[in-house]
């Protein structure tokens, strides 16, 4: 079930985007998040063990309050070891430049990226930004300061 409809307004920083590089999309009703792709004139080889930046040809102006979030794509982990440096990059609503994808490459052999190959997935969350308010205790629950693998592996 959706929560509602958001509206961001997105702005084509390459002339490659919707003549040769997609715009990014969710591929099924059910995605929670769009795919982005790589937007270069050229393939992009990202060495073994190494990491290159892939541009995205957009950027985008979020809403106060919302965050999107970069996200790896499972497949190219899982396939060829290809993630993101950062494990997940933060676009905050202020940021106006090019999305850029910092792809790490943890493999022994060179991947290379086409233009318009899926690279990234994002995604778009509320933000609370929060007041602290000191205390001497907090309240207890059954895990308790429990971490690492209390809870099972």
């Amino acid at each position: 079930m959706l929560i509602g409809n958001l509206q961001v307004k997105v702005k084509v920083v390459s002339p490659l985007i919707k003549t040769k590089i997609p715009m990014p999309s969710y591929a099924t009703s059910g995605s929670a998040a769009m795919d982005l792709h790589a937007c270069c004139e050229a393939p992009i080889v990202v060495a073994a063990r190494s990491q290159s930046k892939v541009p995205t040809g957009i950027a985008i102006e979020l809403p106060q309050n919302v965050v999107a979030l970069v996200f790896p794509r499972s497949g190219l982990a899982s396939k060829h070891g290809i993630s993101l440096t950062n494990s997940v990059g933060v676009i905050d609503s202020d940021y106006r430049g090019e999305i850029i994808c910092l792809i790490k490459n943890d493999s022994d052999e060179d991947f290379t990226v086409k233009p318009g190959d899926r690279i990234a997935q994002l995604g778009f969350f509320p933000v609370y930004q929060v007041e602290w308010e000191e205390v001497s205790d907090l309240s207890s629950t059954q895990r308790g300061t429990g971490g690492f693998g209390s809870t099972g592996v």
